[in-house]
């Protein structure tokens, strides 16, 4: 991937993370978003990337504000000349019943986790389509696919970002731009280590056998998916053997969906 770029959003820690690093360590350029440790992900990814002569940039976009979604992807294209491959993953969570569900929750849930999607893809795409050759990876959930209870917003977010997924996919399937959604099931990031810590608090339990409790729900394998994991899939989807892999959404979540 020497002289490609890649944008990743969300990807100051956890499945963000691990993508970039991947796509680093095939000579990517990398420009990252989010708000985790800036500097200690910037240097993760810099590790890789240096020794292959890619550069790795930051911009602290809000993913729940269009013009500074644009803005990023300006500045990505400023600085390295292109935006190649297009990472959405910036994503929140928050766990109530419907009836107990803010409604600022809801509608900052649907922002980062839906539509910068889709602003960002429509940033991007245009430049994609001018040089026939563009990735678009939207991370999704497992509950883009099922769904879970307590969870209205990010269900429906995600739900939203497969079905994005695909459309786009139809309007560019006769172009060199691929558009494919990848949907984990449980992956051990901090959105996910918050979910156990609070399991944990109200169960009394230790931090292994809330993370044992929570798998053994809905995750057949009884493992978590890793971000490096994430982010070889991730590297195969920007290849040229998955050239013809369109608008497909790909569960990696340990046997979740086969349930």
């Amino acid at each position: 991937m020497k002289g490609k770029t890649a944008l990743v959003t969300g990807s100051t820690s956890g499945i963000g993370l691990g993508i970039a690093k991947a796509l680093a360590a095939q000579g990517a350029n990398v420009m990252l978003n989010g708000f985790g440790d800036i500097e200690a992900a910037q240097a993760e990814v810099a590790a890789v990337a240096g020794p292959l002569g890619a550069k790795v940039s930051y911009h602290g976009a809000d993913m729940s504000k269009p013009a500074e979604i644009e803005a990023m992807v300006r500045a990505a294209e400023a600085e390295f000349g292109s935006v190649d491959v297009l990472v959405n993953n910036a994503g929140i969570q928050y766990v109530a019943p419907v009836e107990d569900f803010p409604a600022e929750r809801w509608d900052a849930i649907i922002a980062i986790n839906l539509s910068s999607v889709f602003h960002a893809t429509r940033a991007a795409l245009p430049g994609m389509k001018a040089r026939n050759w563009g990735r678009i990876i939207n991370v999704a959930s497992v509950h883009g696919l099922v769904a879970s209870a307590q969870k209205s917003a990010y269900v429906a977010a995600k739900h939203g970002v497969v079905g994005f997924t695909k459309t786009v996919a139809l309007e560019t399937a006769t172009t060199g731009v691929t558009v494919n959604a990848i949907c984990p099931g449980w992956v051990l990031t901090p959105l996910v280590q918050k979910q156990v810590d609070a399991r944990a608090a109200a169960a009394g339990v230790s931090d292994d056998e809330a993370k044992r409790a929570l798998l053994s729900e809905k995750q057949p394998s009884q493992q978590f998916t890793t971000p490096d994991e994430l982010g070889a899939l991730a590297v195969f989807l920007c290849s040229a053997a998955a050239h013809n892999l369109r608008g497909a959404a790909i569960n990696m979540d340990g046997g979740w969906v086969a349930q």
